[in-house]
């Protein structure tokens, strides 16, 4: 049974807290634009916050995906997804697969269902996508905002500037937090292979089309070209988002320069 609480209205996006079941209930806000009815025309968006796998909500998270809802007319689900370090990979993951089952049975006919984050959410989301791909679920977008994909965090992006954020010594110890010592793909129950980073699947094709975001100045930036270029060798649908003057943590400030863009690309995928 999904438990929820009284709706709010903000401007015009109504939301509320609920409680997807899944063996570790996972709290959620569902974000509903228009009326608030839960049907919105566009579909449903599961999202995941930022926060180094370790900080963050769905509360601090608010006017993100409050907004997301707003510019999209897609019902955003913001998912507060169990944290690091009492709770490892693939706990995390696990989480975002069960909130995106609990929106796929709520897609209307002719609505579309996508998965996206941002930082270490979007890390999540493009894990997610492969674990939907690998288990025959329908996924028709992913939404990646500037994540980190290599542990390593080696690429000569996070040498350019050593004060911009993200640190690289401090984001190595955050993939070493989140993932423990335990194996950076865990298998679930069934047999899925569940990602730490989608640079460890061995096949890319067939995943749901990508929008991918990122500044040129963000740390991040060269992982995120990298997994463009990967995606579009594999014949994935991949748009790229690349905008000078661009920190890591765009999303977050209220004049954001990816939102907007992450928004309209949504609504131009086929």
């Amino acid at each position: 049974m999904v438990t929820s609480s009284a709706a709010v209205r903000t401007d015009e996006v109504t939301w509320r807290p609920l409680t997807v079941p899944a063996p570790s209930p996972v709290p959620v806000r569902v974000y509903e634009p228009g009326a608030g009815t839960g049907t919105g025309t566009g579909g449903w968006l599961v999202w995941a916050h930022g926060g180094s796998w370790q900080y963050g909500s769905a509360a601090d998270w608010h006017p993100v995906t409050r907004r997301l809802a707003a510019l999209t007319g897609w019902n955003v689900v913001s998912v507060d997804y169990r944290l690091a370090p009492a709770h490892r990979h693939p706990a995390a993951l696990e989480d975002v697969l069960a909130v995106l089952d609990w929106a796929g049975e709520r897609v209307g006919a002719g609505a579309g269902i996508a998965v996206g984050g941002d930082s270490a959410g979007a890390t999540l989301a493009a894990s997610a996508a492969l674990a939907q791909r690998d288990r025959g679920r329908r996924l028709d977008a992913q939404l990646l905002a500037y994540p980190p994909l290599n542990p390593a965090c080696a690429a000569p992006s996070y040498q350019r500037d050593p004060a911009a954020f993200p640190e690289a010594a401090a984001l190595r110890r955050a993939w070493r937090t989140w993932r423990g010592t335990g194996p950076a793909t865990a298998v679930a129950p069934d047999g899925t292979a569940l990602h730490s980073t989608p640079f460890d699947a061995a096949d890319l094709r067939g995943l749901a089309p990508a929008v991918l975001a990122v500044g040129t100045s963000d740390p991040v930036a060269d992982d995120v070209l990298a997994y463009a270029g990967l995606l579009k060798a594999a014949a994935v649908p991949t748009r790229l988002i690349h905008t000078p003057d661009t920190a890591h943590a765009d999303l977050l400030d209220p004049h954001s320069r990816l939102l907007p863009r992450l928004a309209t690309a949504l609504h131009d995928l086929p």
